[in-house]
């Protein structure tokens, strides 16, 4: 297993990392500057390799699913998980895999995060320890059995990316949720866009692979994906062979700082490049959205106070409404 574990870093070169919303880092998106979030997690384990080495969207460990069966996760209640391997990723950017009892399921909703927490070394006025408490969007399989992966990148002012980055074999995070953030169902939508911004793939990836791996959801989903450089498209394999594997889903990568051999966009996402690449405004339509607060902006307006907020944007000007548009 610990081979297949390397095997899945090298596998997944690329980190991406957004909380909901975001440690509070830095990044650039066409220019802008904004903070930039670190979480992530990525479907883990030889079903995930499994991925790689096959044409066909396979997950090993969703057999004869019992709905009695117990959840790792308490909504309610802190509960700790055991590191039990680390890989790197790129020079920034780790994978952590995270185990728990094999006899129960995670309990991840689909699209749901947890929450982490890790003590800061301070005390409140009550003699009570202080907590840097963050999200994280798991993408790894809701059904893998004994263990969840987070992909995280670290970044120098990220507390929590820190605290994870600082992290051995054998330590112990806390974690509560799932902390539900869009209900999805099967054909809720005939067609679904998804416009991400670096670690903003995340959730997105949750709902793609939940769409793929059931031949009765027969939803079109097409990705808009911007990055500050070809080297920071989070999991481009993955999505790579994804897109080549099911014709239901459509992916295109823009980027600010292209090498001389990008083939994709350039720049940040356009209204020319909403127009083309997502479906049109309909009753019939759902548009995601999640990337650092510039693009939000940018984009579709951002959340306020954890609420939806107001639309704006690219999005509200070619002609999309409120009710067509999530933010995550």
């Amino acid at each position: 297993m610990a081979f297949l574990f390397k095997r899945l870093a090298k596998a997944a070169p690329i980190a991406f990392s957004q909380a909901s919303r975001c440690e509070s880092n830095k990044s650039s998106f066409a220019g802008f500057r904004f903070p930039l979030g670190a979480i992530a997690a990525v479907a883990g384990g030889a079903s995930y390799f499994y991925l790689f080495s096959s044409p066909n969207l396979a997950y090993m460990d969703q057999i004869n699913e019992d709905t009695t069966q117990k959840t790792a996760l308490n909504p309610n209640q802190w509960i700790e998980f055991k590191l039990e391997d680390r890989a790197l990723v790129s020079h920034n950017t780790h994978l952590f895999r995270f185990s728990f009892d094999p006899s129960e399921k995670l309990g991840l909703d689909i699209a749901s995060c947890i929450i982490t927490r890790a003590p800061i070394g301070q005390q409140d006025a009550e003699g009570k320890p202080k907590y840097f408490i963050r999200p994280y969007t798991p993408v790894s399989d809701p059904d893998a059995k004994g263990y969840f992966d987070l992909l995280i990148k670290v970044y120098p002012e990220g507390k929590m990316s820190q605290h994870f980055a600082s992290l051995k074999p054998g330590d112990k995070v806390e974690v509560k949720g799932p902390v539900e953030k869009l209900r999805y169902s099967p054909n809720m939508k005939k067609q679904i866009g998804m416009i991400a911004g670096g670690s903003g793939i995340t959730p997105m990836l949750q709902v793609i692979e939940a769409i793929l791996k059931n031949p009765d959801d027969n939803t079109q989903i097409s990705l808009l994906y911007a990055n500050v450089s070809p080297d920071d498209i989070l999991l481009k394999e993955k999505l790579d062979v994804l897109a080549a594997t099911h014709p239901n889903l459509k992916v295109f990568y823009t980027v600010d700082d292209p090498t001389k051999d990008w083939r994709g966009g350039l720049g940040y996402i356009s209204q020319d490049m909403v127009v083309k690449g997502l479906p049109p405004p309909s009753d019939d339509t759902l548009i995601l959205v999640c990337g650092p607060p510039g693009m939000m902006k940018h984009i579709s307006g951002d959340k306020e106070n954890r609420e939806q907020g107001e639309l704006s944007g690219i999005l509200k000007e070619v002609g999309y409404t409120e009710h067509m548009v999530y933010k995550f």
